[in-house]
């Protein structure tokens, strides 16, 4: 076996190992992890058979869209990739131009708020999830084309109100927060 077969074996290894811990890298973050172009990646990964990140993203979020109760899959705003009911959960959007104000390029505040609203929600365990009060921040603009990954945890339960969390960073970069006080519903006083 040569040196460079020898390099591109180490490489794949570590590479599927690189996607096994975090799942959402792009191409492009995987091409400056390795030093290498972004086709090598590309090859790496068809030799592989692991799919690209939109096919990784679509495939997580399908089996977590059906532990949700609250919301139907269309109704989550986002990707859902992680969820454990009353606990947490992590949904990631993917900007684009359709979203911004023409002029500025910058994230309309409504997508923003609906991605963290919308998780909040699909955390928890209830057939009806209202948010009864938000306290929310708006840390940074948001330009199109950026990866928002949001984070919700429920911090409390008592009874029918949660009080869950949500924080949404671009990169390393904190957005967004928002503090979300839920009401569940049972369904008897949801058909009234």
């Amino acid at each position: 076996m040569g040196r460079s077969s020898f390099l591109k074996k180490e490489r794949q290894s570590i590479l599927m190992d690189k996607l096994k811990e975090d799942p959402f890298l792009t191409d492009e973050e995987l091409a400056e992890i390795f030093s290498v172009s972004i086709p090598t990646i590309r090859l790496d990964r068809l030799e592989l058979g692991i799919p690209e990140l939109r096919e990784r993203i679509k495939n997580v979020a399908e089996k977590n869209h059906e532990k949700v109760k609250s919301l139907n899959s269309k109704e989550i705003v986002g990707e859902l990739v992680d969820l454990t009911l009353n606990q947490r959960g992590i949904s990631i959007l993917e900007t684009d131009n359709s979203m911004v104000f023409e002029k500025t390029k910058i994230v309309r505040g409504h997508f923003i708020y609906s991605l963290a609203e919308s998780l909040a929600i699909a955390v928890i365990d209830a057939q009806v999830a209202l948010v009864g009060v938000a306290n929310i921040k708006y840390k940074v603009p948001v330009h199109s084309g950026a990866k928002l990954v949001a984070r919700a945890e429920v911090k409390r339960k008592r009874e029918n109100n949660f009080i869950v969390w949500v924080n949404i960073l671009e990169k390393q970069t904190e957005v967004f927060r928002g503090k979300f006080i839920l009401v569940s519903i049972s369904d008897k006083s949801s058909n009234n």
